[in-house]
C-alpha cells in the first residue's frame, strides 16, 4: 500500500509588499516554491487520496474528524475542487498513515528455543529429537549460529546406501545440509509467507545469532 510521506517546506518568499516573510504553499504554487532548501517529494494526487482512504475503511467523516478539519473541505480535496494548503494536506497524510493496518513481525510469531544440534553431535542425537518431537529436519547451530541443517531423508538415504553403520560413530557433520534461510526479526510476516512456500523453515536471526524459528506452522496457528 502507498505510504505518504509529509511535505516539508522551508522557503522563504518575497511578500507582495516587497517584505520577506512565509508563504502558506497550495498544492499549485509548490512546484514555484521549489529550490535546493525545499525537500522533492511525491505529493498525493485527489484521487489517491480518496483511493488510499476508502482502501482504509475511512469515511469522510472520521478522516476530517482526525485531521481536524471539515468533513466538506475532505470533499473538496478529493473532488479536486480546491487546492489545500500543505499543512491540511500534512494532517490529512498523517492520518492516512496512522490508520494503516500494523504488519505483523517475524520476531512476533517465531517461537523459542530453537530446536537444533551442533555439528559435533552423534547423529543418534538427531534422531532422537525427530521421534521425540515428530519432526524431519532440523538447524545445525554452533556457537549460537546457524551452519546448516540435518535431515531424516538424508539419514534414511545414508541407511539404504549402507553408509551408516553401528562400528563408525557418525556425526552430524557428517550429513549436514546448507542451512535454512534466515530473517531479521522486524521482517514482514508477508515476506516470511513467500520464503516458507519453498522452505520447511526460517530462522529468525538477529545479527548472526538465531533467536528463533518460524515453521508453516506457526503461521497456520495465525488464522485458528
Amino acid at each position: 500500500m502507498l505510504r505518504f510521506m509529509r511535505i516539508v517546506n522551508r522557503e522563504t518568499e518575497l511578500s507582495p509588499a516587497g517584505h520577506a516573510g512565509l508563504l502558506p504553499p497550495t498544492l499549485h504554487n509548490l512546484d514555484n516554491l521549489l529550490s535546493p532548501s525545499v525537500i522533492r517529494m511525491h505529493i498525493p494526487t485527489p484521487e489517491e487520496l480518496r483511493t488510499r482512504r476508502e482502501t482504509l475503511g475511512l469515511k469522510q467523516t472520521e478522516l476530517a474528524r482526525r485531521a481536524g478539519i471539515s468533513q466538506s473541505m475532505v470533499a473538496r480535496i478529493e473532488a479536486g475542487n480546491v487546492d489545500p494548503r500543505v499543512s491540511t494536506l500534512n494532517k490529512i497524510i498523517v492520518v492516512l498513515n496512522s490508520a494503516e493496518p500494523k504488519k505483523l513481525r517475524a520476531a512476533q510469531i517465531m517461537h523459542t528455543p530453537v530446536l537444533s544440534v551442533q555439528p559435533q553431535d552423534a547423529i543418534s542425537r538427531a534422531v532422537d529429537i525427530f521421534e521425540k518431537h515428530n519432526i524431519s529436519q532440523l538447524p545445525v547451530i554452533e556457537r549460537g549460529i546457524p551452519v546448516g541443517c540435518i535431515s531424516e531423508a538424508v539419514i534414511v538415504k545414508a541407511i539404504e546406501q549402507q553408509r551408516l553403520h553401528k562400528t563408525h560413530l557418525f556425526t552430524v557433520r557428517d550429513f549436514m545440509e546448507s542451512g535454512f534461510p534466515t530473517v531479521p526479526p522486524d521482517m514482514d510476516v508477508e515476506t516470511v509467507i513467500n520464503i516458507l512456500q519453498q522452505n520447511h523453515a526460517v530462522l529468525v536471526v538477529e545479527g548472526k545469532t538465531a533467536r528463533g524459528v518460524i515453521t508453516k506452522h506457526d503461521l497456520i496457528s495465525l488464522i485458528l
